[in-house]
């Protein structure tokens, strides 16, 4: 139902997207850090930018087909474009990314990062499945909470929108990478998660 629902709105909430970003002013992406941008669908107008300024040479998408079938570059023309897509399909809207997903993502970003490469995390407007898979990031690289990564990427992208599902999620991806040591008080300042 709720895969329904997403593919109904689908082109109504991307126009939605164009005219916050096009009237309102918000950041059709941002960058989180040397490696990691967090985004909207990333239009074929965007290409040269995204590879030439930013160094975008991974991309992970976390549409469905269907999302980015006209507008986005396909994986191969990507591909001819020295960038290495990672689709990790999860439904709009109320859609939570699999915790092994989570994991794929991880490891995807962390090869880049130490091939000095940055990685375009998409969905379609940057919000919600972008933001959790980015969450998972900064948990894995900075050991942070849950709420600790989701407030600094809010911190640097106000708009985005981690519901319920998603943040249970990455209190399970949390658990999962430091369940051998729960009693983890504080790294690099941050508190981390207790559950």
């Amino acid at each position: 139902m709720a895969a329904l629902f997403a593919r109904a709105v689908f082109y109504p909430s991307l126009g939605y997207n164009v005219f916050m970003s096009k009237v309102w002013g918000r950041h059709w992406y941002d960058r989180i850090d040397q490696t990691v941008i967090i985004g909207a669908l990333p239009f074929r107008s965007l290409t040269e930018e995204l590879v030439k300024k930013e160094n975008v040479r991974g991309i992970i998408t976390m549409n469905e087909e269907y999302e980015t079938k006209f507008f986005v570059n396909t994986t191969k023309e990507w591909e001819l474009l020295g960038v290495e897509q990672l689709r990790l399909s999860t439904v709009d809207i109320l859609g939570v990314p699999k915790l092994e997903d989570l994991k794929k993502g991880v490891d995807f970003v962390t090869k880049h990062r130490k091939n000095g490469n940055s990685v375009y995390v998409h969905c379609k407007a940057g919000r919600s499945r972008s933001a959790t898979m980015v969450a998972a990031y900064l948990i894995h690289l900075h050991h942070w909470s849950p709420k600790t990564a989701c407030d600094h990427i809010a911190s640097i992208r106000p708009h985005i929108l981690i519901r319920s599902g998603q943040f249970k999620i990455l209190k399970s991806y949390y658990s999962l990478l430091f369940s051998e040591d729960p009693d983890i008080l504080e790294v690099k300042g941050a508190p981390a998660f207790k559950s």
